[in-house]
C-alpha cells in the first residue's frame, strides 16, 4: 500500500499512511515491518545516520526477539556474528557461582551490540527496502493524534523551514525525552514511576571480556556486573550514590572497585583497558498506560523505561515493534482492526512482567550494600536459593531469558 507525496519543500504537505518518530531498535523494526508489506512510512530522526550507528547502548537479546526479527529477514548479520551466551555467573561471599539457564529453558542469549543491530536495521530499511528516512531534523511537532488526520512537522536542518507530513498513524518510538510521549495528554494517561535509590557507573573498557559470561558481582560494597560487548570491548558497571559525577572514578579507582567486587576464588584478574565512556544512570523506571491514544502509538522508551538492572529495555522495544508493526500491516493491508486494537494491553503486560522482575533483581544486587542487616541478609537468602531450589532456580531463569514470550 502506497502513498502519493508532494516533493519536499513544495509547499504541500507530504502524506504517508505511517510515520515514524525515532530510528532506534523499536521505530527502524516499525519501518521495516512495513516496508516489507509494501506500506509508504516516513521514518525521522534527530541525529545523523552516522551517530545512531556509533551510538553504544544495550547488548544482550533474548532468543525470542532475535527469532522474531529472523522470521522478518531482519538478524542475517546477527546470526552471523552475534555471540550465544548459556550461563551466567554470580560471584558472592568471595566465591563463584554459575548458572545455566539453558539447560534449564532451552534457550540462551545473544549477545550483539545495539548500534550494529541499529545499522543493520536502517540499512535494510533505507537501502534495500527503500524506505524513506530523514535526519537531523529539528523541532519535532506532533499535531491531532486523536484526530482521524493526525500530522508531524519538523524543521528541516539543510534550509531550516518547517515542514508538515500528514499520516494516517503516528507510531512514536523516539525514546523517554522525546516528543512523542509528551504529545499525550496529562489527563488521558497514566504514567507509574519507581525510583530504585542508586546509580550506575556505566563504563566501556577497551579490553576483552575476563569471563567468558556475564558476571554480576554481589558485594557490601555495591554491585557491580562485567558483559562482553565484543571481543575487544567489555561492558561493566559499578553501584554509585545516584547522581554521582562520573569525574569522581578516575581509571585508578575504577578498576580497584571492579576487582574487589568482582573477585572470587579461581576468578582470573580482569583485563583492564582504556574505559572510553563513563557516565551515571540513577536507576529508574517508568510505564504509560495507555501506550496507544487516537492515531498515536507509542513504543520502545517512549512508552516505558525499565532500568538497565535486567537488560530488558532492547528487548521491550522489539516486542513493542513486532506487535505495532504487524497491527499497522493488518489494518493498512487488511482493514483488520484486531493487532492495533489489542496493542496497548499486550504490550503492558509484557512490559510489568519484566519491571516486576527488575525490581526483583534490584533488591538481590543492591541488597548487601544497603547498610540494612534485614535486607542484606534476604539478598543473601534470595542468591543461595537459586543453588539450592531447583524450582526457584527454573522460575529465575525463565524470566532471566524472557522464555514465557513470543516474537
Amino acid at each position: 500500500m502506497t502513498a502519493a507525496s508532494p516533493p519536499a519543500g513544495s509547499g504541500a504537505p507530504q502524506r504517508f499512511p505511517v510515520v515514524v518518530v525515532g530510528a532506534g531498535p523499536a521505530g527502524l523494526t516499525v519501518g521495516n515491518i512495513l516496508r516489507a508489506a509494501g506500506v509508504d512510512c516516513l521514518v525521522l530522526e534527530t541525529e545523523t545516520r552516522e551517530f545512531i550507528e556509533r551510538r553504544p547502548r544495550a547488548g544482550v537479546i533474548e532468543e525470542w526477539a532475535v527469532r522474531g526479527l529472523e522470521r522478518r529477514g531482519l538478524a542475517r548479520n546477527l546470526l552471523e556474528r552475534a555471540q550465544a551466551h548459556t550461563e551466567c555467573e554470580f560471584r558472592f561471599g568471595g566465591e563463584r557461582h554459575r548458572f545455566g539457564y539453558t539447560g534449564l529453558t532451552g534457550r540462551h542469549h545473544f549477545i550483539y551490540p545495539q548500534q550494529f543491530l541499529v545499522t543493520d536495521l536502517v540499512r535494510e530499511y533505507a537501502d534495500v527496502r527503500g524506505g524513506e528516512i530523514r535526519f537531523g531534523v529539528r523541532d519535532v511537532r506532533l499535531h491531532g493524534p486523536e484526530s482521524d488526520r493526525p500530522s508531524v512537522s519538523y524543521r528541516c536542518p539543510e534550509t531550516d523551514e518547517r515542514r508538515t507530513v500528514e499520516a494516517s498513524f503516528v507510531a512514536g518510538c523516539d525514546g523517554a525525552r522525546g516528543v512523542s510521549r509528551a504529545a499525550l495528554p496529562s489527563g488521558r494517561v497514566r504514567v507509574a514511576r519507581h525510583d530504585y535509590g542508586v546509580g550506575w557507573l556505566a563504563l566501556l573498557a577497551e579490553a576483552p571480556p575476563s569471563a567468558d559470561c556475564v558476571v554480576f558481582g554481589v558485594h557490601p560494597r555495591g554491585f557491580a556486573g562485567h558483559m562482553a560487548r565484543s571481543p575487544e570491548v567489555t561492558r561493566y558497571y559499578l553501584q554509585c550514590p545516584p547522581g554521582d559525577d562520573p569525574a569522581n572514578w578516575p581509571h585508578e579507582r575504577v578498576w580497584t572497585e571492579l576487582g574487589q567486587r568482582l573477585g572470587a576464588v579461581g576468578a582470573p584478574p580482569l583485563e583492564e583497558g582504556r574505559l572510553i565512556e563513563k557516565r551515571v544512570l540513577d536507576m529508574h523506571g517508568y510505564v504509560v498506560e495507555p501506550v496507544a491514544l487516537g492515531r498515536l502509538f507509542l513504543a520502545g522508551d517512549a512508552a516505558h523505561l525499565t532500568a538497565p538492572i535486567a537488560a530488558k529495555g532492547l528487548n521491550l522495544a522489539l516486542h513493542d515493534a513486532f506487535l505495532l508493526g504487524d497491527g499497522l500491516v493488518e489494518h493498512l493491508a487488511r482493514g483488520d482492526d484486531t493487532g492495533l486494537s489489542g496493542y496497548s494491553a499486550a504490550c503492558l503486560a509484557r512490559v510489568w512482567d519484566y519491571q516486576e522482575f527488575s525490581q526483583w533483581l534490584a533488591e538481590l544486587y543492591h541488597g548487601t550494600a544497603s547498610g540494612d542487616p534485614h535486607r542484606a541478609g534476604a539478598a543473601l537468602a534470595r542468591l543461595r536459593r537459586l543453588f539450592d531450589s531447583p524450582v526457584a532456580a527454573a522460575a529465575f531463569a525463565e524470566l532471566y531469558v524472557g522464555a514465557r514470550t513470543t516474537g
